[in-house]
């Protein structure tokens, strides 16, 4: 008597991925989909379709992948609910906001469909006092205002931990880097912080801001003089300090160059705020205590997390995606997780007689 394990695959699978990586993003899913024998069908970002386009490109030059297998659909809303309620795709990978998350999860219920869906974050690093200053104010830099703040590994949560010494040392080391970075258009190789996707997200961000200095947050460093731009995408870093640990700045996605500090007294301070975020995203702590480092990486509700790093981004042969609202679904993208999802498996049991 024999008794197997095989792997197929699902059959037509479905990626639908957000603006702020065009490139990166649906190569997380497409070369799994491609690799593990699926019909693949691409919907990226209405707001930036010519990614894809080069993509698709390359892929129609590639003669070992026959025509049809590998699909490209553009559009907004109705092209997203079309290839949900379509009855040739068996699996949708998304990555995008925590409401459209849900809403994608709970489509694909609906119709039957196998669905990884990536969503929103808020993700904190964590201060200690013995943090080496100089790195940790570079890691922080890059997190919290690389790609304008548009990305869901972005720090835009500075808990500084210790007394309000140290802390507000940390705080001024933040703002005088932060004064120093040049905001301009992204393709200038001299440019720190880049444009934001559109006016509107720059809207978003001024009215957080004028909320949250109406409720008497300091903000120590402004960016709202910066010269918007052209297209008026553009503000320049901005770090908020005195904020209410459950107000919108300290707990929501603004998705743009802003940091918010919060202060804590010590490790389980700082872990009980970070824990209370709906988001699980990532998360960093800065120190030079391994006894620390230990104690965060396991009390930490993250799924991605960095020590002495400002951006915890997986290689991509680990599972990338976070907990709570920042995943719905089982499965991660990328890693052994991508294989499981793209496959179907399949127990057999033989006898010859």
């Amino acid at each position: 008597m024999d008794v197997e394990l095989v792997r197929q695959p699902v059959g037509v699978v479905a990626a639908i991925t957000p603006f702020n990586f065009p490139a990166m993003i649906p190569l997380w899913f497409l070369p799994f989909a491609l690799a593990c024998g699926n019909g693949f069908v691409l919907k990226p970002s209405e707001r930036d379709p010519r990614p894809s386009e080069l993509i698709f490109e390359i892929i129609d030059g590639i003669e070992e992948i026959p025509p049809g297998i590998c699909n490209l659909v553009h559009g907004a809303r109705d092209a997203v609910n079309a290839v949900l309620d379509h009855p040739g795709v068996d699996a949708i990978s998304f990555v995008g906001q925590a409401s459209t998350a849900r809403y994608i999860a709970e489509r694909s219920a609906a119709t039957g469909k196998r669905c990884q869906a990536l969503g929103g974050a808020k993700n904190s690093l964590v201060v200690m006092p013995d943090a080496d200053l100089g790195p940790t104010v570079e890691g922080i830099m890059g997190s919290a205002f690389g790609a304008a703040g548009q990305r869901c590994l972005a720090g835009s949560v500075a808990v500084l931990v210790g007394d309000a010494k140290r802390q507000d040392e940390v705080r001024d080391a933040l703002v005088a880097a932060a004064s120093k970075l040049r905001v301009g258009p992204g393709a200038d190789e001299t440019t720190d912080v880049c444009p934001l996707v559109a006016p509107e997200a720059r809207q978003r961000l001024l009215s957080a801001l004028k909320r949250a200095a109406s409720d008497g947050a300091d903000v120590v460093l402004d960016g709202r003089g910066a010269e918007p731009g052209p297209a008026e995408t553009m503000i320049g870093p901005t770090i908020v300090d005195g904020v209410d640990r459950e107000s919108e700045l300290a707990r929501e996605e603004l998705f743009g160059p802003l940091l918010t500090l919060v202060r804590a007294r010590d490790l389980d301070d700082a872990l009980e705020f970070v824990n209370g975020s709906r988001y699980g995203n990532a998360g960093s702590i800065f120190t030079a205590s391994g006894g620390a480092a230990r104690e965060y990486r396991y009390g930490v509700e993250a799924g991605m997390i960095g020590v002495n790093v400002g951006v915890a981004a997986p290689v991509a042969w680990f599972p990338f995606s976070g907990w709570k609202d920042s995943l719905e679904g089982d499965l991660h993208a990328n890693g052994r997780d991508a294989v499981e999802f793209y496959t179907r498996k399949k127990v057999v049991t033989s006898r010859w007689h």
